[in-house]
């Protein structure tokens, strides 16, 4: 019995002990988290520089960006990030204290990262967080040059695809932006767009030339959403219902 008595205070400290580090190691997993999110936030098989993958995990909130290595997603190994997140826990049980901790994890982002990977952690590298310059702004797209420029076809007229090709390469356009002409059923569609972010609603203009009728226009925001088709030289020819 004296025994036991003796080996009491030695439970309650090693149990005490346990605590503290259970509550470290929940605040680690708690700082993996958020790094694991900032993966997600990162993952897809677009071509990226390494620039571009470092500028957006330092505007994931909570994300620090402290080492960026590789030249783009597509090159090698892709990109490589080392972010610094924080995370926290609580110890004890008659006053919990907040435990709170910065960890360092590496994150990948290439064609061949898995979705939702646990980052491994590694040492924090010395110096301040990265700072990235502000991306360049998208070129504005011509929407009363493209309207002014269209050929207009009678009713009961011939639509003229190669014309219509010639109306925009006057337009000398920004080489940052992408043009497709598709002629269906005597009428020619036109799409002019720039590349999307993925998460954003895309910059585009839609224009169709029919016999009668040349219109210039820019598909609703939830057309435009990534994976909605809005963008498409299709839905120039063939517009999406109005949304509700």
């Amino acid at each position: 019995m004296r025994r036991l008595l003796l080996l009491a205070p030695l439970l309650l400290f090693t149990a005490g002990c346990g605590v503290v580090q259970s509550a470290e190691d929940e605040a680690t997993d708690d700082a993996r988290e958020v790094a694991r999110k900032a993966g997600e936030r990162l993952y897809g098989q677009r071509p990226r520089t390494a620039e571009e993958v470092g500028r957006s995990a330092s505007g994931i909130d909570g994300v620090e960006v402290l080492r960026v290595t590789g030249t783009s997603t597509h090159d090698g190994d892709g990109v490589d990030v080392v972010v610094r997140t924080s995370g926290t826990a609580h110890k004890g049980w008659l006053a919990p204290e907040e435990v709170v901790v910065r960890r360092c994890f590496k994150v990948q982002v290439s064609p061949e990262s898995e979705w939702s990977a646990d980052p491994r952690g590694v040492d924090c590298p010395d110096g301040p967080p990265m700072t990235f310059a502000p991306p360049p702004e998208p070129p504005r797209l011509p929407y009363e040059e493209l309207r002014a420029k269209l050929p207009r076809v009678a009713e009961g007229g011939q639509v003229d695809e190669a014309e219509v090709r010639r109306a925009l390469a006057a337009l000398a356009l920004d080489p940052a932006i992408r043009t497709e002409v598709k002629a269906d059923g005597g009428r020619v569609g036109v799409l002019l767009s720039v590349r999307g972010n993925g998460f954003d609603p895309q910059d585009c203009l839609l224009a169709r030339v029919d016999p009668g009728a040349t219109e210039v226009w820019v598909p609703p925001r939830i057309h435009r959403m990534p994976g909605e088709g809005g963008c498409t030289v299709g839905n120039a020819l063939t517009p999406k219902p109005s949304p509700h």
